[in-house]
């Protein structure tokens, strides 16, 4: 019997797929990291002349068949584990969780060290093994967010400059 090709495959291509038509029609890229451990892709952005600039956004995707859509809230549940908020909070750089569902061909996002940040009494000690993260449904990957996500590192880059010492 051969390997198969299982449905999460597809819908983890799929969800590649929605963002990078969105990356592309901005006139960015988007990459795939070489290892899976937190960060799945880079996106990188490029100034009206086409130049590359300096910086990239983190990506982390995610595709279910099953996200769990709260009833009374206009949000979408997903629960990460703690070794992950605690990497993607030691990032300097914008970390964007993308949760795409396959059935309604959408995605939405969160700036995780942005969100985490607002969270009133949030602390990664009170965490034990996993925490639910709710991500606006209102929070839709287009090409207005992936404009957002280069704000978003463009005003980091900002308050690091000067500040860098590779000395």
């Amino acid at each position: 019997m051969r390997k198969r090709r299982t449905r999460q495959h597809v819908i983890a291509n799929l969800s590649f797929n929605h963002l990078e038509w969105y990356v592309l029609n901005c006139g960015f890229s988007i990459e795939p990291t070489n290892h899976d451990y937190v960060i799945d892709e880079n996106i990188y952005t490029y100034n009206d002349n086409c130049e590359i600039q300096d910086g990239f956004i983190h990506v982390q995707l995610k595709a279910s068949d099953n996200f769990k859509y709260l009833k009374r809230e206009p949000f979408v549940s997903f629960s990460v584990e703690k070794a992950h908020l605690d990497n993607w909070l030691s990032e300097p750089i914008p970390v964007i969780l993308v949760l795409y569902d396959p059935e309604k061909h959408r995605a939405y996002w969160s700036y995780l060290q942005r969100h985490l940040k607002h969270i009133e009494g949030f602390s990664l000690d009170k965490v034990k093994k996993r925490y639910s993260i709710r991500v606006p449904t209102e929070q839709v990957i287009n090409k207005e967010a992936i404009r957002k996500f280069a704000e978003f590192k463009n005003r980091i880059l900002n308050q690091l400059n000067g500040v860098i010492d590779h000395g």
